[in-house]
């Protein structure tokens, strides 16, 4: 967590790339540089977790990696298929992508049938801005080598890495799928309307208002050992209509996650032992909130809180993170 003028001393000072996260108001006012940065004020920071609004939070790039090893692009809704196209061969690509726009949801929906998206690290976060300014603004990305800001497009820093490294992206997720109901759907998008529970055809904003569920706990799906979560935004009774954080997917089993203890002990206890290695990581607002962790210390990690994480595909409530280790 650096202050502006720290934050503007390190940008003149080095060559090195760095990926950024602040307000909109602080993100205006540094110098260009190899950099990329998306609005958020929200931090897992040394001291625990916190809201600032004039300080922003650096990631500093490995000092291996030079302004020569990175690219720095921007995709729209049409072109964001090409991300996977354009990683490197060996290497990874930092992306984000600002909330709620034509570029979010065309990533969010098709990111999974990329060509490459699999064999090829990506990993980021979707931009936010304070719960307060929700309706207000619009969340925004930079591409720092341009001094460019824009709330419609993607900037990613595609970083090619030497021979003798590699990157790794993972996941830690504390939600399971629970006991309940297999809940699929035969449409995919961020809007639900019906669904079928169990094979059986229901409303789906009928069927959460009449069973109680917590939607806190996100609807949680097993792809191949990996669960994935998407998390509820709202329920609409009068239009029947549900808002979730991610879309849903055709024919995929869902059911709503177990209930977790303690965030913080589960968290920490999943972090692994090379922690102090990790090049770059996020955490999700959701878990932020619902956790309370403001205060509260994620272990070693730190980096933005955001409005949804990317490790190959949009995930929400969870914390993603990069290592780069030798081959």
């Amino acid at each position: 967590m650096l202050s502006l003028d720290e934050a503007r001393k390190k940008i003149i000072q080095t060559d090195r790339p760095l990926l950024i996260a602040g307000e909109e108001a602080i993100l205006d006012r540094l110098p260009a540089g190899n950099w990329i940065a998306g609005t958020i004020p929200y931090f897992m920071a040394e001291e625990g977790g916190l809201e600032s609004q004039d300080k922003i939070f650096i990631t500093e790039i490995p000092e291996f990696i030079s302004s020569d090893d990175i690219e720095i692009k921007m995709y729209n809704a049409e072109t964001i298929p090409n991300v996977s196209i354009d990683a490197p061969e060996n290497g990874f690509s930092l992306i984000i992508i600002p909330a709620s726009g034509a570029v979010h949801e065309s990533f969010a929906k098709n990111a999974p049938n990329y060509q490459d998206i699999l064999s090829k690290p990506i990993i980021g976060w979707i931009s936010g801005l304070h719960l307060q300014n929700l309706g207000k603004e619009t969340p925004k990305v930079y591409n720092g080598l341009r001094k460019k800001k824009t709330d419609q497009d993607a900037v990613v820093m595609h970083i090619t890495l030497p021979k003798n490294k590699a990157a790794i992206v993972d996941i830690i997720n504390l939600f399971n799928q629970g006991e309940g109901d297999v809940i699929t759907f035969e449409e995919e998008g961020f809007v639900v309307n019906d669904c079928l529970i169990n094979g059986k055809k229901t409303n789906f904003s009928d069927y959460l208002i009449k069973n109680k569920i917590d939607t806190k706990l996100p609807l949680v799906a097993d792809l191949y050992g990996a669960m994935i979560n998407t998390s509820f935004q709202s329920i609409d009774e009068d239009k029947k209509i549900v808002n979730l954080y991610a879309p849903v997917f055709k024919n995929i089993k869902y059911k709503i996650a177990g209930q977790v203890g303690d965030y913080v002990k589960e968290f920490t206890s999943k972090i692994p032992s090379s922690a102090n290695n990790i090049t770059f990581s996020c955490n999700c607002i959701l878990n932020y909130l619902y956790s309370e962790l403001e205060g509260k210390k994620t272990g070693s990690v730190t980096g933005p809180i955001t409005f949804g994480e990317i490790a190959y595909q949009l995930l929400n409530q969870t914390m993603v993170y990069l290592t780069i280790k030798d081959v």
